[in-house]
């Protein structure tokens, strides 16, 4: 349990919320954090988030005051301008909503865009929503984008602040040097504090990065039941995958050159797990593969192709990038 200390005035806590008062859940509470801009490929973590908010009506238990975490000129929110007026402003928000899961079981989601600055004191504001609803772990995911091809299954990296609580195996062997997210930050502060905390960041491939994925968001609430002992009802968001991996059949269908990319991305893939069962390393240096050029100026035509042409009526709809979000 968090250490008892003073709130921080970045979020306001809702006193009283019967739902989580003691007798009524059964003291083992799961906190789900969903933080799009950085760790969001695919958007899957905002398709996972609002999933999981399409499945339960929700109410605010907790908001943070995102003036103190968000840079409006790096991030511009979206307004609506009609006519001579302005009509209305997504402004971005940062907030916590307790959610029930399909079997009733009471849970807690935080989602809204990455905090910008301020990470340390943002940690310290999720730690005092950790201690004034009595969370027991916080569950966060995330999606990276990976030359990995669409054809193979998603993997996962888990991570947690204790080796008891991972729920698979980590595809990564040694040491890594990357780029830190408030995300992350978050779960190396939860351990110091002494509060349970796991995640799973999807690979998802990275000509798809700008594009809605479903099937990763599928991926990671797949783990999120395990991890956060829920049970989420997936059948909606198959359908989405479903049609959008139908999308993306056809157009490949339709184009010779970027179909040979994908080629090459499957001979890596397959390349390097079969190297990795047989124990003689993670690269294949016998299987000829797409250059990084040669990747970048496919894919560039790829994206391009989504919106042409070649895939409008007829050929199962172009496939959109999302719109601009709070996460940028």
């Amino acid at each position: 349990m968090a250490p008892v200390s003073k709130r921080s005035s970045l979020v306001h806590i809702v006193d009283e919320v019967p739902e989580l008062s003691e007798g009524v859940h059964p003291g083992d509470l799961t906190m789900v954090v969903s933080l799009y801009g950085f760790l969001d490929a695919g958007s899957a973590t905002m398709v996972a988030a609002d999933h999981l908010e399409s499945l339960s009506e929700g109410k605010v238990v907790a908001t943070f005051d995102v003036d103190q975490f968000h840079d409006y000129r790096a991030r511009r929110p979206a307004m609506t301008f009609v006519r001579d007026h302005y009509a209305d402003y997504d402004a971005p928000r940062l907030l916590v909503r307790l959610l029930q899961d399909t079997g009733g079981t009471p849970y807690l989601l935080l989602r809204g865009p990455e905090p910008d600055n301020r990470w340390e004191a943002f940690c310290r504001a999720v730690r005092d929503v950790v201690s004034a609803f009595g969370v027991t772990r916080v569950v966060d995911i995330g999606a990276v984008p990976m030359a990995v091809p669409h054809t193979r299954p998603i993997a996962i990296s888990p991570h947690a602040t204790r080796p008891e609580l991972l729920t698979g195996q980590s595809p990564w062997r040694g040491e890594l040097r990357i780029p830190s997210s408030a995300q992350s930050l978050l779960q190396v502060r939860l351990g110091e504090w002494g509060i349970d905390g796991l995640g799973f960041v999807a690979h998802v491939p990275h000509y798809l990065a700008q594009l809605d994925y479903p099937m990763a968001a599928i991926a990671l609430l797949e783990q999120l039941e395990i991890g956060g002992r829920l049970t989420i009802d997936l059948s909606g968001l198959r359908e989405q995958a479903e049609a959008r991996e139908l999308e993306i059949t056809r157009y490949l269908e339709a184009n010779d050159e970027v179909r040979d990319v994908v080629a090459g991305l499957e001979q890596q893939y397959d390349a390097f797990r079969e190297a990795e069962d047989a124990g003689a390393g993670l690269l294949a240096t016998d299987q000829p593969l797409p250059t990084a050029e040669e990747l970048g100026k496919e894919f560039e035509r790829f994206l391009a192709g989504l919106d042409g042409p070649e895939a409008g009526p007829g050929d199962g709809g172009p496939l959109d990038p999302p719109a601009p979000t709070e996460g940028g």
